[in-house]
């Protein structure tokens, strides 16, 4: 059983699904309009059951959580709040899921927390050195709230275009009207100084010590395996790639049973080692 409730980190409210007993997995969602940590991860919250306390907060800028007074997004504020989080929720260890931008604070957050942080599953993530911003992912981050935003930002994060039905369009566009207000500060143009503010350097991802599993989809237009992922197998200490194939940048939704399979398997190794 999930609930959603919302918890004061640094004097300002981030709103949480939390659920399961058990290791925590703290997971982060990814960007673009009418991203919550409810939408991203609702699938594989249920597929994992309740043998895990799951968090998935509205990273700041996304869904109810606001960004704080005075501040503006970006990573470290995300990873400083992610850390923030656990910490006013009692947590001393987790691992970490991230997904796109949540992968590279699931990353950064594993550097600046060698002693919180067990393990990362960085999802079709960004923060490799040198990745570019790809034209999907500039169009995804302008994407127009309403329907015509929704269907053309589906379209883009999915390989299976059956995916895009009606009914996941109207959910994304009612997603996008209610956090546009929040997300409307977080990338302007010109977008490619987003994805540098974003990538992390050769020595912060050296500084890893977590084991990391890298998933990507081998059809990724908005984060391409061969310039988002595949170079940071040379600069992660413990590190293994799973790509899946006919999969788009969604690989949880394109394919959730086998990841969820692929998640389970590998935190679960903590237990084993235990």
């Amino acid at each position: 059983m999930t609930t959603r409730r919302t918890v004061t980190v640094d004097g300002s409210p981030v709103h949480v699904l939390e659920g399961g007993t058990g290791p925590a997995v703290l997971m982060l969602h990814g960007s673009g309009p009418g991203t919550t940590g409810s939408g991203a991860w609702a699938t594989t919250a249920q597929a994992l059951g309740t043998s895990w306390h799951l968090v998935a907060p509205d990273q700041a800028g996304f869904g109810r959580t606001p960004v704080p007074a005075g501040a503006r997004g970006g990573l470290r504020l995300w990873t400083e709040q992610a850390a923030g989080l656990m910490a006013a929720l009692g947590v001393d260890r987790y691992a970490v899921v991230g997904h796109s931008m949540g992968g590279a604070v699931a990353l950064a957050l594993a550097a600046a927390r060698p002693q919180q942080v067990t393990r990362v599953v960085a999802v079709a993530t960004m923060g490799a050195p040198g990745a570019p911003l790809s034209a999907d992912l500039d169009a995804l981050w302008a994407a127009p709230a309403g329907p015509l935003g929704a269907r053309d930002m589906l379209s883009r994060l999915v390989h299976d275009q059956a995916l895009v039905t009606d009914s996941a369009v109207d959910a994304r566009a009612a997603a996008m009207r209610a956090g546009a207000a929040a997300y409307a500060s977080l990338f302007p143009p010109p977008r490619a100084r987003w994805v540098d503010e974003l990538t992390l350097s050769a020595q912060t991802l050296a500084a890893i010590r977590a084991p990391v599993l890298l998933v990507h989809g081998a059809q990724d237009r908005v984060t391409p395996l061969r310039t988002a992922t595949q170079p940071l197998l040379e600069h992660l200490a413990d590190v293994r790639l799973h790509v899946l194939g006919r999969c788009g940048h969604v690989p949880a939704i394109e394919h959730p049973h086998e990841f969820s399979q692929l998640l389970s398997c590998f935190l679960r190794r903590d237990l084993v080692q235990a």
